[in-house]
C-alpha cells in the first residue's frame, strides 16, 4: 500500500497533516485529517479565576480573539446571573461585526482565493496572498490592506485593543462609545459595504463567470450532504452574536432549534486515537462513522451551513445576494425556506455574503441612537456558579462553558470551538477529494492543492483546538509502492 503525506497542510491557522493510503492499483483506499498537537485550554484553566477567561481563551487564536472574547463573556453573563442590557449587546455586536468583516476579507484574499483568483494549478510559490495582488493588482491589495485596517481600528475603539480586545466584562462592556467614534464608524461601515460588493463581483467575475472554476465548485469532488448548525435570530435570519442555535437536516427540513445553554442536550463528541481534536456529532442520532446523510449525526457549522440554516439574510444588499446564491444552484423553496446547497466550496460565496452582511449590520448598529448610551453595564450581584456562551466565530459555532466553586474560580470548562465542529465532515471532504483526484497513483502538485482545497474552503483554525509550538514549515510528500518503498519524494519549502 502507497502513503502519500501532505504535512503540513498550508493556508490554515494552526498545523495538521494529510495522510492519503493508496491500494496496489494506485487509487485511494482511505485519507486521514491528522491534528498532531494536544488541546489544552480547557484543562490550564481550570483554577483560575473566571473573570480571566475573556483574556485567556482569546489567546487560543491570533486570528479570531474576539469570538472567543465574546463567548467567554456572554459565558460570564451566566456565571454571575446577569442580563446585559440593550446599549451593552449591541456595543458587543457592533465590534463583532467588525471583526467578521476583517476575518471574512482575510480568508477571501489571502487563504481561500488564491486557489481561484491565481488557480488550483499554479505554481506552489505563486498561491499565496502575493500572487493574488500580482493578479488583481495594486489598487486592490491596497484596498485589502485599507479594510483590515479600518476594521482592526474599530475592534480598538469599541475594546480598547486593535488585537486581544479587553473591553468585555460580566454584565456588558467597560466603556460606552462616543459620538466623535460612532461617526467614523458610520463612515467605516459604509467603506465597508462597497468593498464587499467590490469583492462579489469579483468572485462572480473570476470563478462565477468562468466555466472550469464554476464546473469546480459545482463538482461532484467537494458535494456532501449533512446536516447544517447556525445561530439565527427570531425571524430564523442568519446572526452572528445572539439568537438560537439550528439544525438543518439535508432534505432542508429543520431538525432542532434550541438554545445555547442546552447544547450538551444535543452534542456528544467522540475520539480517536489517529488525533487529538474531537469530534462532535449529533446525539440524538448518534454516531455513525465518517458518512453523510440522514442517518448520519455528522453536521457542519460554517459560512455556507449558517445560510442553509436561515431562511433569509437580515440585510437588503446581502439578502439580495443570499437570492441570487440560491437560485444559481437551483434550490427551491419549500415552505419558504431555500432547500440547501450541498456543493461545498459554495462555502467561499457564502463567506462573502456574510462579509456584506456584516458590513451592513455595522451599518445599522453605527447609526442607532443607543448605540452612543452612557449606560453600557449592568454590575452583577452574586455568583451562580454556571455559565454558557455561544456566539457564530467566523468558522462555526462556537460554545464557551465554565462551571465555578462559590468564589468564582473556574472548576471546570468545556469548549466547543468552529474548526471542531467541522472535525467530521472536513475529513470526509479530504477523502472524497482524494478519491476523485488520484486515479492509477497520478499523484501531481495540482492535485493535491485540490486535496488541500477540501479542507481549505472550512477556513479551519487547527490552533483553536491544539497548542504546540513550533510548527514544521517544510511540506514533503513521500510516494510508497505496495512494499513500502519510497518511490518518489516531493518537497516545498515555505
Amino acid at each position: 500500500m502507497r502513503r502519500v503525506t501532505i504535512d503540513p497542510i498550508s493556508r490554515l491557522e494552526g498545523h495538521g497533516k494529510i495522510e492519503i493510503f493508496l491500494n496496489e492499483q494506485g487509487n485511494v483506499e482511505n485519507a486521514y485529517l491528522q491534528i498532531p498537537e494536544l488541546r489544552g485550554f480547557e484543562q490550564f484553566v481550570v483554577g483560575r479565576h473566571v473573570e480571566d477567561m475573556p483574556i485567556i481563551t482569546q489567546r487560543i487564536c491570533g486570528v479570531c480573539p474576539e469570538a472567543h472574547h465574546l463567548a467567554a463573556v456572554k459565558a460570564l453573563d451566566g456565571v454571575f446571573g446577569v442580563v446585559p442590557n440593550s446599549a451593552a449587546t449591541k456595543l458587543r455586536e457592533l465590534l463583532y461585526s467588525a471583526f467578521f468583516v476583517a476575518d471574512h476579507t482575510t480568508h477571501f484574499y489571502a487563504l481561500g482565493g488564491p486557489d481561484f483568483i491565481v488557480g488550483p494549478e499554479a505554481p506552489p510559490l505563486e498561491r499565496n496572498i502575493l500572487g493574488v495582488f500580482h493578479k488583481v493588482g495594486l489598487d486592490v491589495a491596497k484596498q485589502v490592506i485599507a479594510c483590515r485596517q479600518r476594521n482592526h481600528n474599530v475592534i480598538k475603539m469599541i475594546g480598547g485593543r486593535g488585537l486581544h480586545p479587553t473591553g468585555g466584562l460580566p454584565g456588558g462592556w467597560s466603556k460606552p462609545l462616543s459620538q466623535e467614534d460612532r461617526v467614523d464608524i458610520e463612515k467605516i461601515a459604509k467603506e465597508n459595504i462597497e468593498f464587499a460588493l467590490f469583492s462579489l463581483k469579483t468572485f462572480d467575475d473570476i470563478v462565477l463567470k468562468n466555466p472550469t472554476y464554476l464546473s469546480l465548485v459545482t463538482s461532484e469532488i467537494y458535494y456532501h450532504e449533512t446536516y447544517y448548525m447556525g445561530l439565527v435570530d427570531a425571524n430564523n435570519c442568519v446572526n452572528f452574536y445572539d439568537g438560537n442555535v439550528r439544525i438543518i437536516a439535508p432534505d432542508g427540513s429543520e431538525f432542532a432549534k434550541y438554545e445555547a445553554k442546552d447544547y450538551a442536550q444535543h452534542i456528544a463528541e467522540i475520539v480517536f486515537s489517529w488525533s487529538y481534536l474531537k469530534f462532535p456529532y449529533l446525539k440524538q442520532i448518534g454516531w455513525k462513522g465518517f458518512v453523510g446523510g440522514m442517518d448520519s449525526g455528522v453536521y457542519c457549522a460554517t459560512p455556507l451551513a449558517r445560510l442553509n440554516c436561515s431562511d433569509k439574510m437580515a440585510t437588503p444588499k446581502a439578502q439580495e445576494q443570499f437570492e441570487s446564491m440560491y437560485q444559481t444552484f437551483g434550490c427551491k423553496k419549500v415552505n419558504g425556506k431555500y432547500q440547501p446547497i450541498h456543493f461545498r466550496l459554495a462555502t467561499h460565496w457564502a463567506r462573502l455574503i456574510e462579509l456584506l452582511y456584516a458590513a451592513e449590520r455595522m451599518l445599522e448598529l453605527a447609526t442607532d441612537p443607543e448605540i452612543i448610551s452612557p449606560n453600557v453595564r449592568v454590575i452583577p450581584k452574586e455568583i451562580v456558579g454556571e455559565g454558557i456562551g455561544c456566539v457564530e466565530a467566523p468558522r462555526g459555532t462556537l460554545t464557551h462553558h465554565y462551571v465555578t466553586d462559590k468564589n468564582g474560580i473556574v472548576t471546570k470548562a468545556n469548549l466547543i470551538v468552529g474548526t471542531t465542529n467541522n472535525y467530521a465532515p472536513i475529513s470526509m471532504s479530504i477523502k472524497k477529494a482524494a478519491q476523485k483526484l488520484i486515479i492509477n497513483g497520478n499523484v501531481q502538485e495540482g492535485l493535491l492543492n485540490k486535496v488541500e482545497m477540501a479542507f481549505r474552503l472550512y477556513d479551519p483554525c487547527f490552533s483553536c483546538a491544539t497548542h504546540n509550538l513550533p510548527g514544521k514549515m517544510p511540506l514533503e510528500i513521500d510516494i510508497h509502492d505496495a512494499q513500502g518503498k519510497v518511490m518518489q519524494t516531493l518537497r516545498r519549502d515555505l
